[in-house]
């Protein structure tokens, strides 16, 4: 498999790729707004159309054109229009329609196939966009890591943000336009209809794994670029959609992990029934989490609790002197 020079390429694409959506993808998730890239992916292929009508390169301008509607959304959204949706709808649907009437006037020579932008093809990738890719995705990397509390803050709780004098507005429309660059990122590979489901599943998945929001993101990451690397060899393999198949292959582990988590849940609740303990402590449960050396402790009637083998392990409440962990799930 290795041997065919577009196969290396795609599965270096795929790579970069399941490293920059989910580490873009968690803000949006924090956000609520986890199907803006397929909204942008409509308005990417208008651009991927005209760079190929033009003669352009057609990831510059699909990143031009995505990051323009990135803007408007971003506007629209600080303007709180009540037909905000309306206007949202008619670019989303404009974008994608306009992107189909003009591919279909391309030459045929040109190769402009609805379905490799779409759904992603592992036979699109050549080695000159491998290197746009590289660099596509190490900007989001590196921004996304530099400025990670000041993202988290923003998505967790914008207001409290802005009355702590962060600059909100600017941290949206950077997160914008690096939504904006993953979905173009993750044209050839994924495929634009399919780039929001790498955005968020692994991230779904990392929640279940981490036990803080740093954890969880380091999880998605290495969701990402394992389903992204699978999905790849599986659909060279089964000679199937690679965007699908990485796809498909990210639902899988959701699943799995998911059900694993379940039955672990249910392992602790029994273990904290036997030892008088009824209350099943976990994220989410209602009551404060904090970080204790390597594990977390739940406060509870006075109490810190902490599962540990068959028991809980329990003491005194010391939170009035111990921070609680900043970066727990929102």
């Amino acid at each position: 498999m290795f041997q065919l020079d577009f196969m290396r390429q795609a599965f270096v694409a795929a790579l970069l790729v399941g490293a920059a959506a989910p580490a873009v993808g968690v803000f949006l998730l924090q956000r609520r707004l986890s199907l803006i890239g397929d909204g942008l992916g409509h308005v990417a292929l208008a651009g991927v159309a005209i760079g190929v009508l033009t003669g352009a390169a057609p990831t510059w301008t699909a990143l031009v054109a995505a990051v323009l509607a990135a803007c408007v959304i971003e506007a629209i959204r600080l303007r709180g229009n009540t037909n905000a949706d309306v206007a949202l709808a008619v670019m989303f649907y404009g974008g994608i329609a306009l992107g189909v009437v003009l591919l279909a006037k391309a030459p045929a020579d040109e190769g402009a196939s609805i379905n490799t932008y779409l759904f992603g093809s592992i036979l699109t990738t050549q080695a000159d966009q491998l290197w746009q890719f590289a660099v596509l995705a190490l900007i989001a990397l590196a921004t996304t890591t530099v400025f990670r509390k000041r993202l988290f803050a923003v998505a967790n709780d914008e207001e409290f943000a802005r009355a702590a004098g962060l600059p909100v507005m600017r941290t949206n429309l950077m997160l914008s336009v690096l939504t904006s660059m993953t979905v173009v990122l993750s044209m050839r590979v994924i495929g634009l209809l399919l780039i929001s489901a790498l955005m968020i599943l692994p991230n779904a998945t990392g929640q279940l794994l981490g036990r803080s929001f740093r954890a969880s993101t380091i999880w998605a990451v290495v969701v990402g670029v394992l389903c992204g690397a699978v999905g790849v060899a599986g659909s060279y393999q089964l000679d199937t959609p690679s965007g699908g198949t990485v796809v498909l292959t990210c639902v899988v582990v959701f699943v799995a992990v998911s059900v694993a988590a379940s039955l672990r849940r249910g392992a602790v609740l029994r273990r904290a029934r036997r030892s008088n303990h009824p209350h099943q402590h976990f994220d989410g449960c209602g009551h404060p989490a904090v970080l204790h050396a390597d594990h977390v402790d739940y406060v509870h009637d006075g109490h810190r609790h902490a599962a540990h083998l068959d028991h809980w392990d329990e003491h005194p409440d010391e939170t009035a002197t111990e921070a609680p962990r900043e970066e727990a799930h929102s």
